[in-house]
């Protein structure tokens, strides 16, 4: 018999605890490649506690369990999940060792699923907890999965070529670039758990992870120019076996295991601290290999696109932009009756973008957010918390799509009529476009890194006393991860990861300013620029700058044009201007007339 609730399911995750005479367990929305997304078979949280969320993790000990969310789901936490099962964590105030420590008698072992978890994680809970005489024990299986009885089965979608035409370099090119890195840093052999990583090394792509091109393998690239790709044998066609050739052994993902244990051994390998699970370090050292971690060295190279990504890019933003725009038309008219919800209009969307072929997925789940709900940046729209979209307010909509040639990530904010918006939505809509403008509109010295640029985004939303609680733009991959690192632009305070990151040439990331009323509205602005060189004249060194690449209209009925100067108009202006060029080819009719009303000049 399947339990269906989630009290049921807690006390059977403690009778399991109990029979493998362990004390607690800690259960993270994580996969054995530490992805952002996971597939469904990886949903431990969700199928535990009922949280939808993309970010946090619970514990749980034989009397006590709590949920550990950060300020984006204190809301969301609240709807989705029992607060007489779990208590609710804020992180960073509250923290994992503090709860356990607070909660665990001396003696407690408390278990974690090795290949779930880094180094660096266990290294430091186990720091903290030891003066507490609390130990942490890595579990010989998942003890969450032995109760879990109608776990879903992993993907079983085939991998898939992806052509070296859209990639711009050959998969042996790439390997023996990471040859080349092995023979510098002194390795045998590195281990690629990142499945990003791993698409972009060997040219392939997947359908196993929802709107993240990539299928679930692992490869181990050797220093001679060689790699293994360690894949369920279901996902390989003979069209992929020839696509690797004969440097690419395909074996089975389930003798990855056995292969850092036991073929290995006398040889140093490299792994990635933020990357590679715990369960991967042990089973080096147990089959006898040194191992030393170092930044994944396709990280930095996928980050920096070629041309041929370079131009596909522009091409899937061409195609994206017409279908944002006829969005923004259709909803204009629809919008003030009253019948449009939240989850409809991200459905109308999402039907405008699958009016081009070339479309392979969304890039993540539309955010499509009306009212207050538009005050939460990461919020996501289901049947429990749909809303009609009220006339007279602010919408937004984050959303993107996969195509063959790149990822898109666009957000508009716009006014549903009737009436007009109150002078305060304008002013802190001007002062997010201000900022957006100033990002991207920047100039500066090759070694800036994204964190330096940040303040130029927030400087008019300080000036009003107010602010936003999220980084200002992040990496997006070329047909892979909509959120892709090492680069970011966001405050460098926090220890959030990237923002010392140097930005190079080839670099794409997202400018997205924002402001939330909390149960009012919320605005954010999102487009995708390119790093690209900068020529001025009797410059010193090498400079840098933004290409814009995301063409929609922006809703002038939000824009306070008193409160921009001449040259912030100029920039609206010439930026619409170019929106009209590069969409009027893909429009007609009524959607074309709407693109050259709402492109006219300031």
């Amino acid at each position: 018999m399947l339990m269906q609730t989630h009290e049921a399911r807690l006390a059977a995750l403690r009778e399991e605890l109990k029979r493998r005479g362990l004390d607690g367990f800690i259960v993270p929305i994580s996969d054995e490649h530490m992805s952002e997304y996971v597939g469904d078979y990886a949903q431990r949280l969700r199928w535990l506690t009922g949280f939808g969320g993309s970010a946090g993790f619970a514990a749980v000990t034989l009397n006590h369990a709590a949920i550990f969310v950060d300020g984006r789901y204190t809301v969301q936490v609240r709807e989705q999940v029992d607060g007489n099962l779990f208590d609710y964590k804020s992180v960073p105030a509250d923290t994992l060792a503090g709860w356990l420590a607070e909660v665990s008698e001396s003696g407690a072992r408390i278990a974690y699923d090795p290949w779930l978890h880094t180094w660096a994680w266990v290294e430091a809970l186990e720091k903290q907890l030891a003066p507490k005489g609390v130990t942490m024990v890595p579990a010989d299986s998942n003890p969450l999965d032995a109760v879990w009885a109608d776990r879903p089965a992993p993907s079983p979608a085939a991998a898939i070529v992806h052509q070296d035409d859209l990639a711009g370099r050959s998969s042996a090119d790439k390997r023996a670039a990471v040859a080349d890195w092995l023979a510098k840093e002194g390795h045998d052999a590195v281990v690629i758990t990142a499945l990003d990583s791993i698409a972009w090394l060997l040219n392939i792509r997947g359908s196993d992870v929802p709107h993240t091109p990539v299928a679930l393998s692992y490869v181990i690239a050797h220093k001679d120019g060689s790699a293994e790709l360690f894949i369920a044998p279901e996902k390989v066609t003979p069209e992929l076996t020839r696509h690797l050739g004969n440097a690419v052994t395909i074996r089975d993902r389930a003798a990855f295991e056995g292969a850092l244990t036991g073929e290995l051994a006398g040889k140093s390998v490299a792994l990635d601290p933020d990357f590679a699970v715990v369960g991967i370090a042990q089973a080096l050292r147990s089959g006898g290999a040194s191992f030393a971690f170092k930044q994944d060295p396709t990280i930095l190279a996928k980050a920096i696109k070629n041309p041929a990504e370079q131009q596909g890019h522009r091409d899937a933003q061409a195609r994206d932009g017409a279908a944002v725009t006829k969005f923004l038309r259709w909803l204009e008219i629809e919008g003030p009756k009253g019948t449009v919800d939240e989850l409809s209009a991200a459905a109308r969307l999402q039907a405008f973008r699958e009016e081009d072929e070339g479309l392979r997925d969304l890039s993540f789940d539309t955010i499509s957010a009306a009212a207050g709900h538009a005050a939460l940046p990461h919020y996501k729209v289901d049947e429990d918390s749909n809303i009609p979209i009220p006339p007279g307010s602010i919408y937004l909509v984050d959303s993107g799509g996969q195509y063959p040639g790149g990822t898109t990530d666009i957000t508009r904010t716009v006014w549903v009529g009737p009436g007009e918006p109150t002078q305060e939505m304008r002013d802190r809509n001007t002062r997010v476009l201000k900022g957006h403008i100033q990002i991207d509109r920047a100039v500066f010295p090759q070694g800036t890194a994204g964190g330096q640029l940040d303040v130029l985004a927030r400087q008019y939303l300080w000036e009003a006393g107010v602010d936003y609680a999220h980084g200002t733009g992040h990496g997006v991959g070329s047909f892979l991860g909509v959120h892709e690192g090492p680069q970011r632009i966001a405050k460098p305070s926090g220890g959030q990861a990237g923002t010392a990151q140097e930005l190079f040439a080839g670099m794409i990331l997202s400018n997205e300013p924002g402001y939330y009323k909390q149960g009012h509205f919320g605005i954010r602005i999102e487009n995708l620029v390119l790093v690209e060189e900068r020529q001025i004249e009797g410059q010193e060194g090498r400079y840098l700058g933004f290409e814009t690449l995301t063409f929609v209209p922006l809703d002038r009925k939000l824009i306070d044009k008193a409160l921009l100067t001449a040259d912030e108009i100029a920039w609206v202006d010439a930026y619409h201007a170019r929106v009209r060029v590069l969409l009027s080819p893909r429009l007609e009719g009524e959607d074309l007339a709407w693109l050259e009303r709402e492109t006219a000049p300031l």
